[in-house]
């Protein structure tokens, strides 16, 4: 059986404690969407894990072939805590989207199909202008046979650390809002690693009317891949922060690449061994201050070819944000899967950039699963290191996903999407490499 963990809370969390300044979020709860790849069905078993390494439930069920299957609420009892583990017989991937005092806030993140004994977090913070940060670490061997886990927690630039020992397939909450070695005002880095197994991590960033989640880095790149940024674009802007988890200095160049509106341009900035910059937020064009740009970034340039890890930020700045990982160049591949699509869907609606990694331009088409108002197959050419924005209108009620291929060149891609409520309804995801 193939097995991918789905960490972090899987419904309300009602011992979190999260700081005044953090705008009270007193409950969680979340729900995931699991999708099929393959053309036959799929048999999964869904195991949700108290923090102890305890069962609170299990389910079964079947998902259709090339179909997705959403679950919310879940299958866990009231007051859950805990992680998530999923097995099927057939290739399958997913995506959590946690929401905040009911519907007041709300951020994304993907599974995960495997751990690793080193985790690197590029952001982190404690009461930094009213956000904080707080992050759970998951056991990524198999509840029924695996073993436990001891984990320690570094801060570079700091001495501060932590730890703890987490049972199989269970997960351990750490909150810097609470941590008092930690200095208010506090923004930079962790390093997670692992004695005794591997180990995944997710992380929440919680603002005054912002929820914000990417997942910890298990791999890093020397030329890591934005799919998307944005500067001026109906109000939204992205910040990109890049961590040096090598040995040595190094000089990092981006470079962002219009797509549908902007002016190409470049940003270096020097980043110490272990430590973590911001990109656009100030650079020429794809700043807050700049014209309009909606396109793409990637690292062109590391003098000192340093491995690198990147999160990207996307906020309006006021009441909406949402967080990616920047994707690893050498993941691309001809097959991406979105196992959320939607359009029209108690007002939420979603769009997806698909960038070319490849070295010559891509005839991409993008599919979606079978229903009611299933939008219409997309075909575009994309050039090598460009993208391709596709929105999900307003063309009646779907909920679905989508798989884009291509022919002539490799594919990453990121999803977004927005509701049309007060609080902050703007969550993203990565596409899952086939």
């Amino acid at each position: 059986m193939k097995k991918i963990t789905a960490l972090l809370i899987a419904g309300i969390i009602a011992m979190l404690t999260v700081s005044m300044a953090s705008a009270q979020i007193d409950t969680y709860s979340s729900g995931f969407q699991i999708q099929n790849q393959s053309s036959n069905t799929a048999t999964v078993v869904i195991q949700y894990i108290n923090q102890d390494g305890t069962t609170n439930a299990t389910v079964e069920d079947t998902i259709a072939p090339n179909a997705s299957k959403t679950y919310f609420p879940i299958g866990a009892g009231a007051g859950f805590n805990g992680s998530v583990v999923i097995s099927s017989n057939e290739s399958i991937v997913a995506i959590t989207n946690v929401l905040g005092n009911g519907f007041d806030f709300g951020a994304s993140y993907e599974s995960f199909s495997a751990g690793a004994a080193s985790v690197s977090l590029p952001l982190v913070m404690k009461g930094n202008f009213g956000f904080n940060t707080w992050f759970n670490v998951q056991n990524a061997s198999s509840p029924d046979s695996g073993s436990a886990v001891t984990v320690n927690i570094e801060y570079p630039g700091t001495t501060c650390t932590e730890s703890a020992t987490i049972q199989p397939g269970a997960a351990a909450t750490f909150d810097q809002s609470t941590n008092t070695c930690l200095a208010d005002g506090f923004v930079g880095s962790a390093n997670i690693t692992a004695t005794g197994g591997d180990v995944v991590a997710t992380v929440m960033q919680v603002g005054p009317a912002q929820l914000l989640a990417y997942n910890g880095f298990t791999t890093s790149s020397t030329g890591p891949v934005m799919p998307l940024v944005q500067a001026n674009n109906f109000g939204y802007s992205t910040g990109i922060q890049i961590q040096n988890t090598g040995t040595a200095s190094t000089d990092v160049t981006v470079s962002y690449v219009p797509g549908s509106s902007g002016t190409a341009c470049d940003e270096t900035i020097s980043i110490a061994a272990g430590a973590s910059e911001t990109f656009a937020l100030n650079s020429t064009c794809a700043a807050p201050s700049s014209a309009t740009f909606v396109g793409s970034a990637s690292v062109s340039a590391n003098s000192g070819a340093q491995p690198l890890v990147a999160i990207v930020n996307q906020s309006n700045f006021t009441n909406k944000g949402s967080a990616y990982n920047a994707l690893n160049e050498n993941t691309a591949s001809a097959s991406l899967a979105f196992p959320l699509i939607m359009q029209d869907n108690f007002g939420f609606f979603t769009g997806f950039n698909v960038y070319n990694a490849g070295a010559s331009a891509a005839s991409v088409t993008c599919t979606f699963s079978a229903g009611t108002n299933a939008p219409a197959t997309i075909t575009q050419s994309i050039a090598a290191g460009a993208s391709f924005t596709a929105v999900q209108g307003d063309s009646g009620q779907y909920v679905g996903s989508a798989t884009c291929t291509a022919t002539g060149g490799s594919l990453l891609g990121v999803a977004n999407e927005l509701g049309s409520g007060a609080g902050d309804d703007f969550f993203a995801y990565i596409g899952f490499n086939q």
